[in-house]
């Protein structure tokens, strides 16, 4: 299959490829972010990368099978404190537009386009209007240890939601990675020494949504008060994301974080693209 993966990142969507079953005969990667490229060339050498999209004629990729991609969310995440685009007029469509211009310039036999399920429902319909199919909404939850819903629009057929796999985040979490109780005090893996009443791991729970920085609290929890947390590792953030471990190392763990977090659930993508099978 030949593909065409706009917004590329760390070519999640190669990987959930892979785990399909699905093979590659070409894959071309539109990305401008060089940390996720070279994240990308770690673990591809045959991926060819190109540039911005907004320069881009899609025109060179006739005969490609299928355009992949999720332009960024972050002008229209309810996350944006100020300035949050809730319409069709703003740059964040602009970039979406970029993904509809290369289905009309291609014409793949299938797409699949990704973002936030907290963009506004104006938004939403502009989408679907554009691209001509209704969204289906996937929670991350169901396959990883991570609560993270999103959008996927696609003309892949007879898409469902996936089975719950039951993963809690203690599942993911690294050997000898839970905080251990000595008397009123509990060693961290990196040093810290905090005093706490009670340990109160989130063993049997989701993780929340993970964002582009390790320090997120609130899905850490120690004690019942809320009063302790801990920050994941990049290895639980890579297993948060279904990604294999160590996909990420090359570059500095602050931007192993952020290219995470903007990536996708490999596992809920390749769930989507079996069904090309």
């Amino acid at each position: 299959m030949k593909v065409l993966s706009l917004f590329d990142g760390i070519s999640c969507g190669r990987v959930a490829l892979e785990r399909a079953g699905i093979p590659v005969e070409r894959y071309v990667a539109y990305e401008i972010d060089k940390h996720a490229i070279q994240i990308s060339k770690n673990n591809y050498s045959d991926i060819e990368h190109q540039g911005d999209v907004t320069t881009a004629d899609f025109s060179e990729y006739a005969g490609f099978d299928m355009v992949i991609g999720g332009s960024p969310c972050t002008y229209w995440s309810i996350a944006r404190i100020a300035g949050r685009e809730t319409t069709s007029q703003g740059l964040g469509y602009d970039l979406f537009m970029q993904f509809s211009r290369a289905i009309s310039e291609i014409r793949p036999r299938y797409f699949l386009y990704e973002n936030n399920y907290s963009i506004s429902a104006d938004i939403k319909q502009a989408i679907s209007d554009e691209l001509g199919v209704k969204p289906i909404m996937i929670n991350s939850a169901l396959v990883s240890g991570q609560q993270r819903k999103r959008m996927y629009w696609t003309n892949i057929p007879n898409i469902k939601q996936p089975a719950d796999k039951h993963i809690r985040l203690c599942d993911v979490l690294e050997p000898d990675r839970v905080w251990k109780p000595v008397g009123y005090w509990a060693y961290q893996m990196w040093g810290d020494m905090l005093k706490i009443d009670k340990l109160y791991k989130l063993t049997n729970n989701k993780s929340a949504t993970l964002t582009t920085k390790k320090t997120h609290p609130q899905n850490y929890y120690l004690n019942e008060d809320k009063s302790q947390y801990t920050n994941l590792t990049v290895t639980e953030f890579e297993r948060l994301q279904t990604l294999p471990d160590g996909y990420t190392k090359g570059v500095a763990d602050s931007h192993r974080y952020k290219a995470i977090g903007n990536g996708w659930t490999v596992d809920v993508v390749a769930h989507i693209l079996k069904n090309i099978l």
